[in-house]
């Protein structure tokens, strides 16, 4: 399996994006089941267009893919994308573990001057 990864200006479009909750919600949807714009549509006090302008941003940061069906848009999550945000937060939090590691250690360590 090829492992993607994020350059720096797909990290900003990808993290901008998930700022919003209507988008974070979009993408929740559409990792359960694909749906079309019309019928993610019907689950938002918004319009249509709006809704519309969601999905764009999305994709833009490539965390769904649009397709053409017939007369509808059908939104599937893109996974790839996904999977490289939640290495790139992993990675984080292990540089975030490391250094509860390091402050342990030192706590643990015997302090000079002190008799043992």
């Amino acid at each position: 399996m090829v492992v993607r990864q994020l350059d720096q200006d797909e990290v900003d479009r990808v993290f901008a994006a998930l700022a919003d909750a209507t988008r974070r919600d979009i993408v929740t949807r559409v990792l359960r089941q694909e749906a079309s714009v019309s019928t993610l549509a019907e689950g938002y006090a918004m319009s249509f267009a709006a809704v519309q302008k969601h999905v764009a941003v999305l994709e833009r940061a490539h965390l769904v893919i649009k397709q053409r069906h017939g007369r509808e848009q059908i939104v599937h999550a893109d996974l790839s994308t996904i999977r490289a945000a939640a290495r790139l937060l992993d990675r984080l939090e292990e540089i975030w573990r490391g250094r509860i590691d390091r402050v342990d250690d030192l706590l643990a360590a015997p302090q000079e001057g002190t008799a043992t």
